[in-house]
């Protein structure tokens, strides 16, 4: 008699394995372990539990092939945003220094964004070449086009900033005065939208947690560009001239935090990512530091030193935050668990609620 791997898992043949014909033809088993207990009334499993593993052991979804340069991409888009929004109130109030240095913060950060994605697409001919189309669709192409055009009205009120700035007068400076005031409105207009869809591209990938979270990471990106672009202000102005960066800083650091426990909360087995490892602990770190520079800020704002550690830290909360979202995408990705087990979830919850006729119910 010969044996294989598979007889290590065959139920003992207790009834000698005789078999007939029925009359119909086939073969089946006429007494033995399979129905050996009440006639056939009780059936033993033929195949053992199966092991929760993945096919070769591999990822069932493909990590996103990105670096460092992403999440940092991420960071100064919303510093950026948050800043233009800034120098445009500063912009129509009044106030100069803070509109100078939001303005300086917001051409330093969008230069660094566009040199982050530049980097990571390989060289800059790749990133010209995603605008020779706009697709609507695609959160990728409409956040080139964002990007973009924050960009040029960006460029153009930093520029005429940077002509009051000089000595001495640089050429068009009448036309970049004229246009310095539309220019600040767009960048005010443009803003949220480079600060929220950063989170849409990244729900609108396959990557678990990322996806399982689109519904919130809008409004944490939002908080925490609001958060950053308030933090930088109070680091670079006096007080005197901060009160709008104060109230921004205040309300982008409840949103973020919000926004971020509604995320956490909604998210079932895929938000184990946000809470372990490495991501777990920038969160972790993050939302230590929100919550004091938002007490810092609404306490002592008032005071220059105070003003400035509690800027400090909703900058450093801000990055920390694109950091750990990041981080964990990239780790639910490798782990097929956070593949699997919300599928599972997803049809035993649609066959609970009675939906047994679709390919999704029926499927294998």
């Amino acid at each position: 008699m010969t044996t294989s791997d598979f007889d290590r898992v065959r139920p003992p043949d207790l009834g000698g394995g005789r078999r007939r014909r029925d009359t119909a033809g086939g073969l089946r088993k006429a007494r033995g372990w399979l129905n050996r207990d009440s006639g056939g009334a009780r059936e033993q499993a033929v195949v053992p539990d199966a092991e929760f593993t993945s096919y070769y052991g591999k990822p069932i979804v493909k990590p996103a092939p990105w670096s460092h340069e992403i999440p940092a991409y991420l960071f100064l888009g919303g510093l950026a945003a948050g800043s233009g929004l800034l120098a445009a109130g500063a912009h129509l109030t009044g106030r100069e220094v803070l509109r100078r240095n939001t303005r300086l913060t917001m051409m330093a950060a969008v230069a660094g964004s566009g040199l982050a994605l530049v980097s990571d697409l390989g060289k800059p001919s790749r990133f010209l070449n995603m605008m020779r189309t706009v697709k609507l669709t695609s959160p990728m192409s409409v956040g080139t086009w964002i990007f973009t055009a924050f960009s040029g009205a960006a460029s153009l009120s930093f520029a005429a900033e940077a002509d009051r700035m000089l000595p001495v007068d640089i050429p068009g400076g009448g036309l970049l005065r004229a246009a310095e005031t539309p220019a600040t409105v767009g960048t005010a207009l443009v803003a949220p939208a480079l600060a929220a869809y950063t989170a849409v591209l990244l729900g609108d990938t396959a990557t678990p947690t990322w996806n399982a979270a689109k519904d919130d990471l809008p409004f944490v990106f939002v908080g925490s560009a609001s958060m950053a672009a308030a933090g930088m202000a109070m680091v670079t102005t006096p007080v005197a001239q901060t009160g709008p960066a104060r109230t921004l800083g205040v309300v982008g650091a409840v949103a973020d935090l919000v926004a971020a426990h509604r995320m956490e909360s909604g998210l079932g087995v895929v938000g184990e990512p946000l809470h372990q490892g490495k991501a777990g602990r920038m969160l972790a770190l993050s939302r230590g530091l929100t919550i004091a520079g938002a007490l810092g800020t609404a306490l002592g704002g008032r005071n220059r030193l105070i003003a400035a550690a509690s800027g400090a830290a909703m900058v450093a909360a801000s990055a920390l935050t694109r950091f750990g979202v990041f981080e964990a995408g990239i780790h639910s990705a490798k782990d097929p668990r956070y593949t699997v087990v919300p599928q599972k979830e997803r049809l035993a919850a649609r066959r609970a609620a009675g939906v047994t006729d679709d390919s999704i119910t029926t499927a294998g």
